[in-house]
């Protein structure tokens, strides 16, 4: 059932122990944090291209069998890695009106563009389902929610030839408030639907103004074709009328056993600081990309320059992503990049590592 009861999760701010503001440099260990989230039953899209692909991306069967997926990844590779990061902030709810028609499963070209490609019209793999049907969201992070909106495309709407404009939706739930760590599962209905649509989902997360978005492809009804069903907790079933075009992983699901670390030493000056991260697999499985995410304690601290890495801001929110030579950590490994800062800095705060 839906919540009604409205409750503001007030962020929590975690800040490292402080070392010595005068001593010449510091260590600081940051605790691993796990990813943000998306819909999972039915996949989004980014999400469902990593179901099936994750392990298998080099696979040329990809471009003949599964081309938007395909174009996706030739696209940006990250944009399957990082199916769990399709968020903006800052948007105060006004999703409808900032969101621009024909962006909208990108998030109106969200993380500088990474998921551009998923605003591609197009024959994307479809998840069957009933016109009544329960949609899992999986929200890996622990953030809670102010609320779900969920939408499904009207009957005549063709996601394989036009982009996804507001118009071609109609909102069919809207939640309360989800607390953090609750299972996340909507009962939705979408009456007089059939063949082809699009299920869209707003996440208006509870830990600060961030909104993440989905696009997820299914077919109501007989006769579509169809990618590997999921079970309402994302997890996939057997079914041997699918027409996935690879076996699934014997490791498990997308993020099982998927786990990254980073830990930071900082050289500081009266005006600067140089800090060295270390990006360390803490997994099971390969880490085929990553991403760091921080916030400043001190809005006087401002990156300068960086190296081995890109680095970008999202109003408060630092990033730093890999380039190519150090994107991949196999268990056990590490990599490493470095950055300067103008202002002061003696302590790194919390940093969340997201691994994919």
């Amino acid at each position: 059932m839906f919540k009604h009861t409205r409750h503001r999760l007030r962020k929590a701010i975690v800040v490292i122990a402080a070392v010595a503001a005068a001593a010449a440099s510091a260590f600081v260990f940051i605790q691993p944090a796990a990813s943000h989230g998306t819909a999972t039953s039915p996949p989004s899209r980014q999400y469902s291209c990593w179901e099936r692909w994750g392990d298998d991306h080099l696979n040329p069967d990809m471009a003949d069998t599964d081309p938007m997926c395909a174009q996706a990844w030739q696209a940006n590779p990250n944009t399957m890695w990082n199916w769990n990061g399709l968020l903006r902030e800052g948007l105060q709810g006004q999703h409808e009106t900032r969101i621009p028609d024909n962006q909208l499963c990108s998030g109106g070209r969200a993380e500088g563009g990474r998921y551009n490609s998923l605003d591609a019209a197009g024959a994307w793999h479809t998840t069957p389902l009933e016109n009544n049907f329960t949609l899992h969201y999986t929200d890996t992070a622990v953030h809670g929610g102010d609320y779900y909106w969920v939408y499904v495309s009207k009957q005549g709407y063709d996601a394989t030839t036009d982009s996804l404009d507001w118009a071609d939706l109609e909102r069919v739930a809207s939640t309360g408030v989800y607390e953090p760590g609750e299972a996340v599962d909507i009962p939705v209905s979408a009456p007089g639907r059939t063949g082809r649509h699009i299920v869209y989902v707003v996440w208006q997360a509870s830990h600060t103004d961030q909104a993440f978005y989905s696009c997820s492809d299914v077919w109501f009804g007989e006769g579509g074709p169809t990618e590997e069903p999921t079970d309402p907790t994302g997890e996939p079933t057997d079914d041997p009328t699918s027409d996935d075009p690879t076996e699934e992983p014997t490791t498990g699901g997308p993020a099982e056993g998927l786990a990254c670390a980073a830990s930071a030493s900082i050289n500081s000056w009266n005006t600067g600081a140089t800090v060295t991260v270390t990006v360390a697999n803490t997994g099971t499985r390969t880490v085929n990309s990553w991403m760091l995410h921080w916030t400043w304690a001190n809005s006087g601290v401002a990156v300068s320059n960086i190296w081995s890495a890109s680095h970008s801001t999202m109003g408060g929110m630092q990033m730093a992503a890999p380039v190519t030579y150090n994107q991949a950590i196999p268990p056990g490994g590490s990599v490493s990049f470095g950055f300067n800062v103008n202002g002061s800095l003696s302590t790194m705060p919390a940093i969340d590592c997201l691994p994919s």
